[in-house]
């Protein structure tokens, strides 16, 4: 039996500390539409084309998510997991009550945005948990199809961006990349899947498989 790095209380503690650092850096990216990959910008999407929240959006969109989390990673990071997205979701929705955030240039927004996030991400992988969501898919295509996880990944990110020049101008997309780019740099820079393996029910190559997905998540 796999021996936990941290205990219970550590592991939430640390992962509402996360979900703080990422709504921040959600928030600073609201503020100036900017973009982001992965769930969170699929949620920031659904923001300009439906009438919800990015709160209620995020929330939902990583739903149907868990099951594969819970069949294929492990149930301790399926909960983890949850408990970051509720975090993220619950601080989207009532930061703005206590931060009003009047005038901020777009590259500061996508520089510390982009740190912001990738910080919150990295306490997350440290505490066997992440953003969910698509990370969890291309997992599971990966190990299931042998569809890479990193393309796959990358394919869907790109259209992300792509898909906000609907949007948002082109320059803030532009922007939106040096913010992706700050993110991945914090994560790259930081996470040691040595140190900080995800407990795979099986011990085999899919545990490096996950910390090397968990490395190319951006939400």
């Amino acid at each position: 039996m796999q021996k936990r790095c941290h205990s219970i209380v550590e592991d939430i503690f640390a992962l509402i500390c996360a979900g703080l650092f990422v709504a921040f850096g959600v928030y600073l990216f609201q503020s100036q539409n900017l973009m982001v990959g992965g769930v969170a910008g699929l949620a920031l999407l659904g923001t300009h084309w439906l009438s919800l929240d990015f709160s209620v959006l995020f929330f939902i969109i990583n739903l149907p998510f868990y099951l594969l989390a819970w069949r294929y990673i492990s149930k301790r990071f399926t909960l983890n997991t949850f408990t970051t997205v509720a975090t993220v979701s619950l601080m989207s929705e009532y930061l703005p009550q206590f931060v009003n955030i009047s005038q901020v240039h777009p590259i500061f927004a996508a520089i510390f945005g982009g740190i912001l996030i990738g910080v919150g991400m990295l306490m997350m992988f440290r505490h066997t948990s992440s953003m969910g969501g698509l990370g969890i898919l291309a997992f599971f295509l990966q190990s299931r199809f042998g569809v890479r996880a990193g393309s796959f990944q990358l394919a869907v990110d790109s259209a992300i961006l792509l898909s906000a020049l609907t949007v948002i101008d082109v320059s803030l997309v532009m922007i939106s990349v040096l913010a992706a780019l700050c993110l991945n740099m914090v994560i790259s820079l930081n996470h040691r899947p040595e140190r900080y393996s995800l407990p795979m029910r099986q011990a085999n190559a899919s545990e490096e498989l996950v910390d090397s997905e968990l490395q190319t998540q951006t939400s």
